[in-house]
């Protein structure tokens, strides 16, 4: 098994199979569709073998690969999966199945409308399935990389077909000016971001050259980092540090980094948000667990203070803001961010507890946002209209619908007995041995978060059936297809998450180990007794103190 290429398979299959779709006739529409399908299948095939030949204890990276790709500047084509990007690699491959089916006919109302205008491209659907293909192609070699070149070439290169998803097959209900702009701003900001970390990316290889051979290898170079530093002054390693940073916290996004996220959510189609905010917004927050804290550990810990104040202004804030927004899209985009918020909180914890639960939280929240945002989609398309005030009474025409966008919301707001509850919590009782102000902060976010899910559900499911609403019809076989799997999971996930976390918990272990950050001692609720002896310390009746 070691023998077989299997991190270059995952990413080359559906890379072939998105040239193979787009290459298929401009009539053959129904064949593109399920051939990308069936792409997309086999790639989650190949994640699961992944998956099931994974030693949690044993080497830190396997089913390594490498090759001599451009010897002159020190960069190879290095290949290998931890615990970490394990998980991101399985949430990418469950996903991009699920969202195919969702989409299954948005190309083809693409093409609807261009004919409308008399400019019907050729092989739209062709073209929407093969863009899907590829953003899964670059997200797998992003999770996988073990060279920092290799990383960023893929961390810019998604942007592209990301963008086209947006601006070339966004939301038939806007404006196609307003979707346009939507796209221009979310390439912008994060081609931006990514100009900023190419300099520090070239910055880093300039410090390993002055130690002897330059070179973008990221274990060599956390080797040195580890076996004594790199030998630079603490002020370069930290704007190299703020060089990715910055391009991560554009990425994840990070407030206040993050205000091209709700329109890129609102003018896509949903399964083009969803595939945006649960897969490839998750190479930001995989970028600074990463690349940031391993590369630069005594940067992070400086900055750590910093980006956790940064990071719960974005909880608060992301659930403040939703609760004002009357668009139904724009409401669920804004609880992503706050919930990226709590992501980066528990990376920046430099706890066990704390990474873990934002690792495991990068993959509920995949899970939740993609089921809340799909079910929400297939209601709008319903009934035409984002507008939350369009909508009332739909649980007794749809009540299967109205059921599962429930649970998904529950999940949202973290009810426990669902898989979002343990990552929050994981993430808060690991942040307060460090940041107590903090994590109090984060709790009282979570009232917010069960204002915005409960008035959202109680204004659009709830009441008498609101004109235009009597003919909304219920969940179709394909879109039960979709939201089933994701309930699944949130419910297997919540009750019982030690699968994961049995792959996580080892992963972010050796991080802090190489940030040299041990877990604190829990500290204490009270004042200590008096004589500063707890109850366990005082001697009993013929003992000696």
């Amino acid at each position: 098994m070691d023998d077989f290429p299997w991190l270059t398979t995952l990413w080359v299959v559906p890379l072939v199979g998105a040239v193979v779709v787009l290459a298929l006739p401009a009539r053959m529409r129904s064949l593109a569709k399920t051939t990308a399908l069936a792409v997309a299948a086999v790639v989650l095939v190949l994640a699961c073998a992944l998956a099931v030949g994974f030693d949690p204890a044993g080497e830190q990276y396997q089913f390594v690969e490498s090759h001599e790709w451009i010897p002159a500047l020190g960069t190879r084509y290095t290949l290998g999966v931890d615990g970490i990007a394990l998980v991101l690699v399985l949430l990418t491959a469950v996903l991009l199945p699920l969202l195919m089916l969702a989409g299954w006919n948005d190309a083809t109302q693409a093409e609807s409308v261009a004919t409308a205008r008399g400019s019907a491209p050729r092989r739209t659907t062709q073209l929407y399935m093969a863009l899907m293909l590829t953003v899964e192609a670059m997200v797998m070699v992003s999770f996988t990389a073990l060279d920092v070149l290799l990383f960023y070439i893929f961390f810019e290169a998604m942007l592209i077909p990301m963008y086209f998803l947006i601006g070339g097959f966004g939301d038939r209900l806007g404006d196609r000016t307003q979707r346009s702009r939507a796209a221009v701003k979310f390439l912008l900001y994060n081609l931006f971001g990514g100009l900023i970390m190419l300099a520090a990316v070239i910055g880093l290889y300039v410090v390993t050259a002055r130690q002897g051979a330059g070179t973008f290898d990221f274990r060599d170079i956390v080797a040195a980092v580890t076996g004594g530093g790199l030998g630079a002054d603490a002020v370069v390693l930290h704007a190299l540090f703020l060089g990715f940073m910055f391009a991560f916290a554009v990425k994840a996004p990070l407030w206040p980094f993050h205000t091209w996220l709700p329109g890129a959510a609102v003018q896509a189609t949903p399964a083009g948000a969803v595939l945006m905010m649960a897969v490839v917004d998750k190479v930001g927050t995989f970028g600074m667990l990463r690349y940031c804290l391993q590369l630069f550990p005594e940067s992070s810990v400086y900055f750590a203070p910093v980006i956790v104040t940064l990071a719960v202004i974005g909880i608060v804030y992301g659930a403040a803001v939703a609760i004002g927004q009357t668009d139904v899209m724009r409401l669920i985009a804004y609880t992503s961010i706050s919930h990226f918020g709590f992501i980066i909180l528990g990376i920046f914890a430099m706890t066990s507890q704390g990474q873990a639960g934002s690792t495991l939280y990068m993959v509920n929240h995949g899970i939740s946002t993609a089921a809340l945002f799909l079910i929400a989609g297939f209601l709008v398309s319903r009934r035409g209209s984002r507008a939350i005030a369009a909508y009332g009474g739909v649980r007794k025409v749809a009540p299967v619908l109205a059921g599962t966008f429930l649970v998904a919301g529950l999940a949202t707001l973290s009810l426990p007995g669902l898989a979002p509850f343990v990552s929050e919590f994981l993430v808060l009782i690991g942040t307060y041995p460090r940041y107590q102000v903090a994590a109090v902060f984060a709790v009282l976010a979570l009232v917010l978060s069960a204002i915005y899910v409960l008035w959202l559900y109680q204004r659009m499911m709830t009441g008498p059936v609101t004109d235009g609403n009597e003919h909304v019809s219920d969940l179709v076989p394909r879109e039960l297809a979709v939201v089933v799997p994701l309930i699944a999971l949130l419910l297997v996930l919540g009750v019982y998450p030690k699968p994961a976390l049995d792959v996580i918990t080892p992963a972010v272990s050796r991080v802090l180990v190489t940030v040299d950050q041990p877990d604190p001692a829990p500290p204490a609720l009270g004042p200590p007794p008096v004589g500063g002896r707890g109850r366990s310390d005082t001697p009993r009746e013929g003992q000696t103190g």
